[in-house]
């Protein structure tokens, strides 16, 4: 089978990014829906694991928790892979959106401790749902926008991503503080529909489901459709390495609890009249939307520089696998906030610059009636990882494990998959 036809990008410039925004009308209101729907998240998100932190008074809560954002979406892949490449993929975004609203007013009827078991089953309903509205929005990009602006397309969402982490973040605890938690959640809900409505104005076509025979329930059950795509990504070399890059970025699922416990317990906010629960949520948020801001920078400083060649998109991965293993590394031996968020940011202008580059790749190397697939294979990996570092992370750190320790280690940990994808950009160098 022949490999998908390589892309020739412009260069990449500030310019650029306003002129895929101004005369792309698609991506403009998907791009709109995306700022929405994450500032919304990042507010929800905050407080959710705050509030199970207080009432618990575990890390493994935590990890739990964020286990069940991310573990379903592996064991759902396949289906959503399949649903994704049969249906028209805006009609699932707007279904998945509805959906997930519907779900967060649910948490307004958790009030007190003994219904905090509330948290877990709506987290796996919304994340389920999620695992059906991320590979269908990576998926449709190629169609809405020119072959020549995927990596501007990439790289505005990732660094938009990026920028509500660090403001969603920094101010979700003064919007927890000052309006509480069931104001987190109602915006949040509201913020699904506004995302809704926006996909819902799009025109594009969808090729993959045109000339089909209707959906039907059975298709479910039906693997030929995942052998089928199993086979596609074993016969394409490059992409059948690409697909386990974001899987070997090990510390997205280790930051999320290191950065709830030790903005807790080490790098709390102490002034003068501050409640220390509030204290501890405002050093969680500084921590995040530290890695917020090198989320942000990443790919936008390397994105000139990669342009449009692949072996550049490759070896960036590879730098930014380092730069996340160094970041964590150092995290472990930070001696103020500051110099905490500091190495938080080095860290995750590493990781993003690996989770953009990779999504790029993929979308260059896939054709359009395999990439539903394609992208369902690639997320479900990746939240395999998450949940398994995140539930270790909360493991060691219940188990007396320092979290500094456990950061560092954890950075120590990316040396083995910044070592593999070395090895894999020389291979496809020399072939």
């Amino acid at each position: 089978m022949e490999p998908a036809p390589e892309l020739e990008i412009s260069p990449v410039s500030f310019a650029s990014y306003a002129r895929l925004l101004g005369g792309n009308r698609n991506f403009r209101r998907l791009w709109s829906a995306q700022i929405v729907s994450e500032l919304g998240d990042w507010f929800y998100t905050l407080a959710i694991y705050n509030l199970l932190l207080q009432l618990t008074g575990r890390a493994g809560s935590v990890a739990l928790a964020l286990v069940l954002q991310v573990l379903p979406q592996t064991l759902i892949g396949p289906t959503s892979g399949v649903v994704n490449d049969r249906l028209r993929r805006k009609q699932i975004m707007i279904a998945a959106d509805l959906g997930r609203m519907l779900i967060v007013l649910c948490m307004l009827l958790i009030r007190s401790k003994d219904k905090v078991w509330l948290v877990y089953p709506l987290l796996v309903a919304e994340t389920l749902l999620a695992a059906f509205f991320e590979p269908a929005r990576n998926a449709i990009i190629p169609n809405i926008v020119e072959r020549e602006d995927v990596v501007l397309a990439n790289t505005l969402a990732s660094t938009t991503w990026s920028l509500n982490l660090m403001v969603g973040a920094t101010l979700g605890g003064v919007v927890a503080a000052l309006l509480g938690r069931d104001a987190v959640f109602v915006l949040n809900a509201l913020s699904f529909i506004v995302s809704a409505a926006l996909i819902w104005r799009m025109r594009f076509a969808e090729p993959h489901a045109e000339g089909g025979h209707p959906f039907r329930a059975r298709e479910l059950v039906d693997f030929s459709p995942i052998l089928a795509g199993i086979r596609y990504v074993r016969s394409q070399v490059r992409l059948r390495s690409t697909i386990f890059v974001k899987f070997g970025n090990l510390i997205i699922g280790p930051g999320w609890v290191l950065f709830t416990v030790m903005g807790q317990h080490e790098f709390a906010v102490r002034w003068r009249g501050m409640a220390p629960e509030r204290g501890a949520f405002l050093g969680m948020s500084l921590l995040l939307g530290a890695r917020g801001l090198g989320a942000l920078l990443g790919p936008l400083m390397a994105a000139p520089w990669v342009g449009h060649w692949k072996h550049r998109l490759e070896v960036a991965i590879f730098w930014g696998y380092l730069g996340t293993a160094a970041g964590y590394a150092l995290l472990g031996v930070s001696g103020h906030l500051w110099q905490a968020c500091v190495c938080v940011a080095l860290a995750h202008f590493g990781s993003s610059i690996v989770w953009v580059f990779s999504t790029t790749l993929l979308q260059m190397q896939s054709e359009d009636k395999f990439r539903g697939r394609v992208f369902a294979a690639d997320l479900g990996l990746c939240m395999f990882t998450i949940a398994a570092g995140a539930y270790l992370a909360g493991r060691f750190v219940d188990w007396g494990f320092a979290a500094r320790n456990v950061a560092s280690v954890s950075g120590l940990v990316m040396l083995i998959p910044a070592a593999w994808w070395g090895w894999t950009v020389r291979r496809n160098a020399a072939a």
